[in-house]
């Protein structure tokens, strides 16, 4: 796939953990080109939780274009002169010969020095259906029982998810559970709108699945990679004001 998209989220400072789509990447791998804009979560953003632009895209209302990309999302990937990067990429449940967007398609591109993160726009697939891939939020939160039957999880074993309407961090969130009912952990917060439609479509719109379970030493968020596949028969995910582009 030459063409591909990628959002970056901001959250608020701790005491306004608000979570907003800001901007827009769109690569084209084959021509080596990369295009920033923001969107209109940023201007939600400036309003509700004191968002300010970014030092190297400091006009809201510009399209920057770039032939590399960009240090912000370049910084981070893993440098493929690593050593362990091919350990790093199995760990992110991917092989041969990837690209810098497939890598923070999955990887999330988290930092403890910002408060970022990255999500790629899903394609829709042959069936129809949207399929998302991404690390289990929160599960050091969950009881020892949960995280017990975590640790036995499976590659390929079904995952049950739930929407959950009264979080008391952010109001709604997307639970994963085992198919025993343990509650594992939380989905990024930017599927909760989307994966809402699902719910709405009928219990026959959605399923996941585990991809990957991770030992240590890699990195706690990391510890899970899930699969959850979404059919609209309308909804166009990602569709919405926060993540119109400000300019065309």
């Amino acid at each position: 796939m030459a063409e591909q998209t990628l959002f970056l989220a901001w959250h608020g400072a701790r005491e306004n953990r608000q979570w907003f789509p800001i901007s827009r990447l769109d690569a084209d791998s084959t021509a080596s080109t990369y295009r920033f804009r923001y969107t209109g979560g940023a201007k939600r953003a400036q309003k509700e939780a004191g968002f300010s632009p970014r030092l190297e895209f400091p006009e809201l209302n510009r399209d920057y274009r770039s032939q590399e990309l960009f240090p912000l999302f370049q910084n981070r990937i893993m440098s493929p002169s690593r050593p362990d990067f091919k350990s790093y990429l199995k760990a992110l449940g991917l092989e041969g010969d990837v690209n810098p967007i497939e890598i923070l398609s999955v990887n999330g591109g988290e930092r403890v020095t910002d408060r970022y993160e990255v999500f790629p726009l899903p394609a829709r697939q042959p069936d129809g259906s949207y399929l998302f891939r991404f690390f289990l939020h929160g599960w050091r939160y969950a009881n020892s029982a949960a995280q017990e039957r975590l640790g036995k999880l499976e590659p390929g074993e079904d995952l049950r998810i739930a929407l959950e309407l009264n979080n008391p961090v952010t109001g709604q969130e997307v639970q994963i559970q085992t198919a025993d009912y343990h509650m594992i952990g939380w989905a990024p917060h930017y599927l909760v709108d989307d994966f809402a439609n699902a719910m709405a479509d009928g219990p026959g719109k959605y399923a996941a699945r585990v991809v990957r379970l991770n030992p240590q030493p890699i990195p706690s968020k990391q510890r899970l990679l899930v699969e959850l596949r979404c059919h609209w028969d309308q909804h166009q995910p990602m569709s919405g004001s926060d993540y119109q582009p400000l300019v065309a």
